[in-house]
C-alpha cells in the first residue's frame, strides 16, 4: 500500500480520482496505522486489494453526500467494469447493504413525487387528500403514522413496478476518520482532494515524522470527533448547555487545545444568542481565545456588572495585544470608567497620516490605483502595485523555512500550501526562537541574498505569503536596495502579532527612489483613495504603525478633473 513519493493523478486519465485516493489512504496506512484498530487496518488493506473497478465506484460513493444510493442512479461510465458487477463486488465483500432500513425522510429524499404516489395514493385518499397532493403534503401527512424505518420494498410494496434498489454504504466512519488523519480536519470533503488536479501546483517537501504529528494517540482523533459532534450540534441551533456538557474536557495536546478554544469561542456565541447570558459568560471565560475576552467584556458591559468588566479589563490591558484588540479595549474602558466612577485611561494619541490630493482625467478604462500608478511613475522613481503581495513576500521568502516546519498540527500531508495552523493563536509562539534567529539575519547583510536565494530556488512552491504571479527579480531588488533592514523588521513582527488581520490593509502603490540622500526615504507606500472612497480600519492602524515607526507613507486622494482643471 505504501507510497513513499506521491505523485498526483493527471486529469488525462479517467480514473484519476481513484489514483488520489489510493494516495490518500496509503498515506494515513502508512503514518497512522498505530491510531487504527487491528479491524479498521484490516478494513483499508481490503480497499487497496479490490479491482480498480469496484474501488473506483466505492470511491465515488464514498464522494457523494450521505451513505445512501439508488442503484440506478449509480452511472459512471469510466469504470472498467459494468456498475452491476462492481456493485456485486461490493456487496459481497461487505461494503454494501442492499436492504437498509430507510426513516420517511430519507425515503423522500431519494424518490420523486411519481415513484411514490402508487404507493401511498389509496391510504391518501382515504384520508381524505386529493389526487394532486404535493410531495411536501404528503410526507407530512404521513409521519404521524408511518413513523418507523422500513426496507424499501416494504415502504412501496403497492408500487405498480418492483421500486429501484438501494444500498447503504458500510464503514462511512472509518472514512470519516481518514479524511480527519489527511486533512486535519473534517471541513474538507473528499473533493478537495480526489477531484484536484493537484499536479498544477507544486509543494515544499516537509519531512513528516511521528513527533510531526498532530494525532499522538487514537484518543486525540477521537476528542477531535467529539468536538465536530458538538459543533455540528451547535450548528443545528441545539441548546448550548446540553453542547456544553457533551464537550470534552481540556486537553494536553496543544493542537487540540487551540481547535477546543475556537469551539468554545463558538459555543459562547451560541449561548448568548439563545439568552443564555450567564453560560455565555462560563464559556469565554474558560476559552484562552483571544476574541473570547472582548466578547466577555461585552457581554458584562450589556448586563451592566461593570465592576466586575472594569477589574478584567484592567488586566487584560497589561497583557501583549494585537492593534485591533487594543482598539476595542480602548474604547470599551472609555464606557466603563464613567459607570464605575473613575478617570477614563489616558491613551496615546494617534499620529497624524501624511496624505495628498491629485486630479486626474477619468481613464476609460482600469482602476484609480492604476490611474494614480501612471501619473507618480517616473524613470527616476518608479511606482509599482503591489498591495499586499510585496512585504509579505519579503516575509514569506527569509522565514521560510520556518514557515514550513514541521510541528506538531503543522503538516499532515505533503500537498499542503502553507501550515495549517497558520491563523492559530500560538502559530508564532510555536516558532518565536526560529523567527528570531531568521530576524537576526537583518541585523547584517545576509539577508538580502537569503531572500533573493529562496526566491530563485523555490520559484512557483506553493507559500501561503508568496504571489508568485506579481512578484519577479528586479522588484524585490528595488525592494531590498530602498527598504531599510530595521523597516522591514518592524514590518515583519507587526505582521506576526496578528497574521490573519496584518496580512491585508497595506498601501497599493510603492514608490522607489533609489537615488534619494536619505536612505530611510528612498521609498515611498501610497495609499489610494477615490473619489468617495474611505480608509478602511486595518488600513488606518497600518498607515498608524507607519508614522509611528518612521516608514514613509502617505494616503493619495483622487478626484477626477472636470473640463479644464489641472492635476
Amino acid at each position: 500500500m505504501t507510497k513513499h513519493r506521491p505523485v498526483p493523478a493527471s486529469l488525462d486519465d479517467p480514473l484519476y480520482y481513484l489514483e488520489n485516493m489510493d494516495i490518500l489512504v496509503a498515506w494515513v496506512y502508512d503514518h497512522h496505522r498505530d491510531l487504527l484498530t487491528t479491524q479498521e487496518r484490516d478494513r483499508l488493506a481490503a480497499f487497496a486489494a479490490l479491482g480498480s473497478g469496484p474501488r473506483a465506484l466505492l470511491t465515488r460513493m464514498v464522494m457523494r453526500n450521505g451513505d445512501l444510493f439508488r442503484v440506478d442512479k449509480l452511472r459512471y461510465p469510466e469504470l472498467p467494469v459494468p456498475e452491476a458487477e462492481a456493485l456485486a463486488i461490493l456487496v459481497q465483500n461487505g461494503w454494501l447493504d442492499t436492504a437498509p432500513d430507510l426513516c420517511l425522510d430519507e425515503l423522500f429524499r431519494l424518490f420523486t413525487l411519481a415513484e411514490l404516489r402508487p404507493a401511498f395514493m389509496a391510504w391518501l385518499q382515504a384520508q381524505g387528500y386529493s389526487k394532486t397532493v404535493g410531495k411536501a403534503q404528503m410526507r407530512e401527512a404521513l409521519t404521524a403514522s408511518f413513523g418507523e424505518p422500513r426496507t424499501v420494498q416494504d415502504w412501496l410494496t403497492g408500487a405498480d413496478n418492483n421500486p429501484p434498489g438501494v444500498v447503504q454504504l458500510q464503514d462511512m466512519a472509518l472514512f470519516d476518520r481518514i479524511r480527519l488523519m489527511f486533512f486535519g480536519n473534517l471541513r474538507q470533503g473528499w473533493t478537495d482532494f480526489v477531484l484536484v488536479e493537484l499536479g498544477i501546483q507544486q509543494f515544499e517537501p516537509v519531512p513528516f515524522t511521528p513527533e510531526s504529528r498532530a494525532f499522538q494517540q487514537r484518543s486525540d482523533v477521537d476528542c477531535y470527533l467529539q468536538m465536530h459532534q458538538c459543533r455540528e450540534r451547535l450548528d443545528n441551533g441545539e441548546p448550548a448547555a446540553e453542547v456544553w456538557s457533551a464537550l470534552p474536557p481540556p486537553v494536553d495536546n496543544p493542537w487540540l487545545a487551540s481547535r477546543r478554544e475556537r469551539l468554545l469561542l463558538e459555543l459562547g456565541r451560541q449561548a448568548d444568542r439563545q439568552g443564555e447570558q450567564e453560560l455565555a459568560l462560563q464559556v469565554w471565560g474558560a476559552s484562552q481565545h483571544r476574541e473570547a475576552r472582548l466578547k466577555q467584556l461585552r457581554l458584562l458591559e450589556r448586563m451592566k456588572r461593570f465592576d466586575q468588566a472594569w477589574s478584567i479589563a484592567c488586566r487584560w490591558q497589561a497583557t501583549e495585544l494585537s492593534d485591533a484588540e487594543t482598539q476595542g479595549l480602548n474604547r470599551l474602558l472609555k464606557r466603563l470608567a464613567t459607570k464605575v466612577g473613575t478617570h477614563k485611561p489616558v491613551t496615546v494619541d494617534n499620529p497624524e497620516v501624511a496624505e495628498f490630493r491629485l486630479a486626474l482625467p477619468r481613464p476609460e478604462t482600469g482602476t484609480v490605483e492604476l490611474a494614480a500608478l501612471t501619473y507618480l511613475s517616473t524613470d527616476e522613481a518608479p511606482v509599482f502595485y503591489v498591495e499586499n503581495t510585496l512585504i509579505n513576500a519579503l516575509f514569506g521568502l527569509l522565514c521560510w523555512p520556518v514557515i514550513f516546519r514541521p510541528l506538531p498540527g503543522a503538516f499532515f500531508h505533503p500537498f499542503h500550501t502553507g501550515p495549517a495552523d497558520l491563523l492559530r493563536d500560538d502559530f508564532v509562539a510555536r516558532r518565536q526562537q526560529a523567527f528570531e534567529e531568521r530576524f537576526s539575519l537583518l541585523e547584517t547583510e545576509a539577508y538580502r541574498q537569503v531572500i533573493l536565494e529562496a526566491f530563485r530556488q523555490k520559484q512557483g512552491i506553493a507559500n501561503p505569503f508568496v504571489v508568485w504571479l506579481v512578484l519577479d527579480e528586479g522588484l524585490l531588488i528595488l525592494a531590498l536596495d530602498c527598504i531599510p533592514a530595521r523597516h522591514l523588521q518592524a514590518l515583519f513582527r507587526r505582521l506576526l502579532n496578528n497574521i490573519r488581520e496584518h496580512r491585508s490593509g497595506f498601501p497599493d502603490l510603492i514608490r522607489f527612489v533609489p537615488d534619494a540622500p536619505d536612505p530611510e526615504q528612498r521609498y515611498e507606500m501610497i495609499e489610494v483613495k477615490g473619489p468617495g472612497d474611505r480608509l478602511q480600519d486595518h488600513q488606518v492602524r497600518w498607515l498608524y504603525f507607519f508614522a509611528r515607526q518612521g516608514i514613509p507613507a502617505r494616503v493619495c486622494y483622487v478626484r477626477w478633473q472636470d473640463s479644464g482643471d489641472s492635476a
